[in-house]
């Protein structure tokens, strides 16, 4: 089953994801997007290292910071579960590195989770539910995540939006969706 899952930052969809890949009798990958920084941001690096941190030792953890798509081709397979965190993070990533290929990238990205096969979660932060932003490169960001989610909810079989760690079930079958 491929899941979606949404919401702001520290809603609980990161530990959503885990709780369902933990809850599956499948081994888990779980592609990183997240860059350790190089600078002085030690509040992301403390991020990463928490996400790290929360992983069981048995998880394979891939570092992916542009080429998901590939990553998805490389690992994915039906007696896997694959945990993509984040792709708010790879968008950023694909902005600051491939502007002008974004759209194409979320197409290969959206193309790539259709033909996945086995479970596979992805996280992404709702960001289209706040003001609009005052410059070009965050309005383009905003208007891009909104298309990447809106191309992955339709190839998704389960869409989950977290909000206060409660998931809210937006598109599959509730029952499923705590399973």
């Amino acid at each position: 089953m491929k899941t979606l899952i949404l919401g702001g930052v520290r809603s609980g969809k990161s530990a959503l994801a885990e709780q369902l890949a933990a809850g599956g009798a499948l081994p888990v990958v779980v592609v990183a997007t997240a860059r350790m920084p190089t600078d002085a941001d030690d509040e992301m690096a403390r991020r990463i290292a928490h996400h790290r941190a929360r992983r069981p030792a048995a998880w394979v953890t891939v570092e992916e910071p542009l080429a998901v798509a590939a990553a998805l081709a490389q690992h994915a397979r039906p007696d896997v579960c694959v945990v993509v965190e984040c792709l708010t993070l790879w968008l950023s990533n694909v902005l600051l590195e491939r502007p002008l290929d974004a759209r194409r990238e979320i197409e290969n990205l959206a193309a790539q989770v259709a033909q996945t096969p086995g479970e596979l979660l992805l996280v992404s932060n709702e960001v289209g539910q706040g003001i609009m932003p005052d410059n070009a490169l965050a309005r383009r960001f905003a208007d891009l995540s909104g298309h990447l989610h809106r191309e992955l909810a339709a190839r998704c079989e389960r869409v989950l939006l977290c909000v206060a760690g409660l998931p809210q079930v937006l598109k599959g079958n509730r029952d499923a969706a705590l399973a």
